[in-house]
């Protein structure tokens, strides 16, 4: 995971990319100054950002729908919208899971990656809240097809981390009415 201000991708989103669809939908949660918004923008992209951090964002409008917002205080900014892809890197506010895991369109991915139990050892984050437990990605994505998952100590700077790539279930066909039963009348169409 790259520290505050380096513009590298992050090596595990750099790792899937390959799963997103040309011009796909990528929400960038808590994205900084851009790190990935720049990169994936290069890729074809629609992205849209957020960060509470207003002056960290003030030159990514050219490539991203940016908000402004405090999504750990303040209400979420887009109630019951969906992207293929919602990306979160080196950020954990465990009430917002659920909503994170909403905006993930059906049949789209949630690319995951943040410090874990064990970081407090090595350095920050150090404090339990902002630390994933073992196994606690797998766990949110219950239901979900898990691609890949990593839970353990990295290297180059040393630190715990989780990461995870979960595909949503797709939305269930819509099914064809059922023949009616013998003796049931046929339903009958306005027309």
């Amino acid at each position: 995971m790259a520290p505050h201000g380096d513009a590298t991708p992050s090596p595990w989103l750099r790792r899937w990319a390959h799963l997103l669809p040309a011009g796909a939908t990528v929400l960038d949660v808590a994205c900084g100054h851009g790190r990935h918004l720049r990169w994936l923008a290069a890729r074809g992209c629609r992205l849209t950002g957020v960060d509470r951090n207003a002056a960290a964002l003030t030159d990514l409008a050219h490539l991203a729908e940016i908000c402004v917002a405090d999504i750990e205080t303040g209400p979420w900014p887009w109630p019951g919208r969906q992207w293929q892809v919602v990306l979160v890197t080196n950020y954990l506010w465990r009430p917002l899971l659920p909503t994170l895991l909403q905006a993930v369109a059906p049949g789209g991915w949630l690319i995951c990656e943040t410090f874990a139990a064990g970081n407090e050892t090595l350095g920050k984050p150090s404090r339990p809240e902002f630390l994933l437990q073992p196994g606690e990605l797998i766990s949110v994505c219950a239901g979900w097809r898990v691609l890949a998952f990593e839970d353990g100590l990295a290297a180059a700077p040393p630190r715990f981390v989780q990461r995870i790539v979960a595909r949503r279930p797709a939305a269930a066909a819509v099914q064809p009415p059922a023949a009616p039963l013998a003796g049931e009348p046929e339903p009958v169409t306005p027309g």
